[in-house]
Order: C-alpha cells, then sequence, then structure tokens
C-alpha cells in the first residue's frame, strides 16, 4: 500500500508544472497585500483540492496526539489499508462468454508449452 501511493504521488509528479496566470496566482498576491498569509483568496480556494498530490495514507497529526492515539506506524496503517481494500473489493462484471473464451485460450496456451520453473 505504500508502493502504491508513492506511485500515485509520482504520477502527479511527473504531469510537470504548468506556468499560467492562473497558476502563478498573481491575483492572489493582489487580493490581500504583503504580509498577509493566501490561504482564504479566491485563487486558493478554487485550487486547494487539485493543487498538490494528497496522500490518504500519511498520518499528519501531531507527535502528541499520534502518540496518545496508539502511535501506530506506516507499516500498520498499510496493513489494515490493503486488509480493508481486499474486504471491499468487488469483481467488475464479466460476460460469461467473454469469461469462457479467455479460460479457453488460457488452458490452449498452458497445453501448448511445457512448465517451467518461473
Amino acid at each position: 500500500m505504500m508502493d502504491v501511493d508513492m506511485c500515485g504521488a509520482l504520477h502527479a509528479y511527473m504531469k510537470g508544472l504548468q506556468v499560467t496566470e492562473e497558476t502563478l496566482g498573481f491575483e492572489a498576491l493582489a487580493q490581500f497585500g504583503p504580509g498577509e498569509h493566501l490561504f482564504g483568496t479566491d485563487h486558493t480556494l478554487r485550487h486547494y483540492q487539485t493543487a498538490y498530490w494528497d496522500t490518504g495514507f500519511n498520518d499528519d497529526q501531531p507527535f502528541e496526539t499520534w502518540d496518545e492515539q496508539g502511535s501506530v506506524d506506516a507499516a500498520t496503517r498499510a496493513n489494515a489499508q490493503w486488509k480493508q481494500v481486499l474486504n471491499e473489493f468487488e469483481a467488475p462484471y464479466l460476460d460469461i462468454a467473454k469469461d469462457q473464451a479467455l479460460l479457453d485460450f488460457i488452458a490452449r496456451k498452458k497445453a501448448s508449452m511445457p512448465d517451467a520453473w518461473y
């Protein structure tokens, strides 16, 4: 699960950065002026859900809160997450004729060659 999360982040990073008037956000700087934070600007509110990779895996609580709640580490969270994903999995619909054709193909392919150790 940690690898899946990392792959998601890498996909987001590999898209690169768009450099446009909209992404640079100069309007946000002008909205409140120098010395103010940008969290409440119209620009930030328009982009905050899509501007960054947001992992669903990370635990961003303060250390003290994390410690008080049992100090659950990444490996433990990953273990619980894969069990939840597996438990909630629903196989997609597959037409019976297509399924049978695939099974027949697999059987023919296996019969056409000797088993290999790998």
